[in-house]
């Protein structure tokens, strides 16, 4: 089978939020899928990581820490921006087209046998084949460690198969509420699925009603809690503003003084060591995220892999490589400076718009934004189109985009007028010319919209 073969039957699958909930939202048929290959998921140590926003984020930070500490380490997240490959990983590199087609082949023919013997009621969905095959690729290859992020929700997501060390739950907010539940609480109940009995899981203060919830499923399965604790302090006397992050486990702990810029720095404690720390993820809720990468990665140090140093902990996040994330690409050739962010909900949208003015001020700004028809369109105008002096409402080249003309109707309470623009090129070339060379373009919304961006700029991931 050719790797192109294999794209396409992904893709004839359809997406991989089924419009009928059941066929995505059984455990049940995925754990007999991975019996017909043999288990593929048992053949590695792991970590889940849980949430609404920050998954991705925390994925990718703890993932180049484990590299970085010289373990062989595999990361499964999604969706991806460009190729599809981007969401498996071995020590950073996407898999192989080859290997693709490989394991789709291997995964896809078990699916069909199964359900001609009638083992398996149809086949399973997109995320179900991808998941199956993200396993039966990591078991050939024999990582020591697998950095999984949950596609969406947990308790009945298709990763929640593996046995994790460590459970990591981020922070957590409304979306996907036709699968999850229209409340924090049932959100929270769906992320909270992912706690293992007599297990760790890593987490952050969370709104008062997800606190009760993993509170209780904390204590319900006996598992063990390790904080990692934020603390702002006041501005210093010098107007700097200084973010603090302490992390704790049983035995250590860590504290993290940043400052929000270009880049975020850090003074790391660990264990009575204070080394400086630079992290390209920019913006104060990253902190967070950074927060459980390194508290979850001390809990696993504690659990074994001495390779975990300070040092390795400082470079790992230094080498964090995670795209689409406020990627910053330099004014050049008459083109403006863009900002390419992935703000798929209001909280995103509130991160956003929080590191924008503290990175650039008040500076005038060209928006591009597209979203899916599912999300909160409204609410996210409301919180992003008043910073812009100009906006282009656009979509993805996927059928779940919002139209240009739903994102008007949508934003239609925020003052200021909105353009279309049919495609994402199109309002790329669109935004450059209301910028000028000398501009700021901010590209934001769905994450296709940003993939769609960085393929149109020429950007490599």
């Amino acid at each position: 089978m050719s790797y192109e073969t294999a794209v396409a039957q992904m893709y004839a699958l359809g997406h991989e939020l089924a419009d009928t909930p059941t066929h995505k939202f059984d455990l049940a048929h995925m754990r007999v899928l991975l019996s017909a290959l043999g288990h593929p998921e048992k053949s590695f140590a792991s970590v889940l990581i849980a949430g609404t926003n920050g998954k991705g984020s925390t994925a990718a930070t703890l993932a180049s820490i484990l590299r970085a500490s010289g373990l062989k380490t595999g990361l499964y997240t999604s969706p991806h921006l460009v190729r599809i490959n981007e969401r498996i990983r071995l020590d950073g590199q996407a898999i192989s087209d080859d290997d693709f087609a490989l394991v789709h082949d291997v995964v896809g023919r078990t699916a069909e046998r199964l359900v001609s013997e009638g083992d398996l009621p149809w086949h399973p969905s997109f995320f179900e084949t991808l998941t199956a095959m993200a396993f039966e690729y990591f078991a050939r290859h024999r990582p020591e460690m697998v950095v999984f992020e949950v596609g969406m929700g947990g308790r009945l997501d298709a990763t929640n198969v593996v046995e994790p060390r460590v459970s990591i739950i981020t922070d957590i907010s409304l979306d996907h509420q036709r699968f999850l539940g229209d409340t924090i609480t049932e959100i929270a109940r769906e992320k909270a699925g992912i706690i293992r009995q007599g297990r760790a899981v890593v987490t952050l203060p969370q709104l008062p009603e997800a606190n009760d919830v993993i509170g209780n499923a904390i204590l319900e399965r006996g598992a063990r809690a390790v904080n990692a604790v934020p603390y702002v302090p006041p501005p210093s006397s010098d107007g700097t503003e200084y973010l603090v992050r302490r992390t704790q486990s049983s035995t250590r702990s860590s504290q993290f003084a940043g400052i929000a810029g270009p880049r975020q720095r850090y003074s790391l404690e660990v264990s009575g060591s204070v080394i400086a720390v630079d992290s390209p993820l920019i913006g104060r809720h990253q902190l967070r995220n950074v927060a459980l990468a390194v508290a979850a990665a001390l809990e696993l140090r504690e659990q074994g892999p001495e390779e975990i140093t300070p040092a390795s902990i400082e470079r790992g996040i230094r080498e964090t490589h995670w795209p689409g994330r406020f990627q910053v690409e330099p004014a050049s050739d008459g083109h403006p400076e863009i900002v390419l962010d992935v703000a798929h909900n209001p909280a995103g949208a509130w991160a956003l718009r929080s590191t924008l003015s503290s990175v650039y001020g008040d500076r005038p700004i060209t928006m591009v934004f597209g979203v899916l028809r599912d999300k909160a369109m409204a609410e996210m105008a409301e919180i992003l189109f008043p910073i812009a002096e100009a906006v282009i409402a656009t979509h993805a080249n996927n059928p779940r985009s919002a139209s240009p003309a739903e994102i008007r109707q949508a934003a239609a309470r925020v003052a200021g007028e909105v353009s279309e623009a049919d495609s994402v090129p199109v309002a790329m070339e669109q935004a450059g010319k209301i910028a000028g060379p000398d501009g700021l373009v901010v590209v934001t919304g769905s994450i296709y919209v940003v993939g769609e961006a960085m393929r149109a700029l020429g950007v490599r991931i």
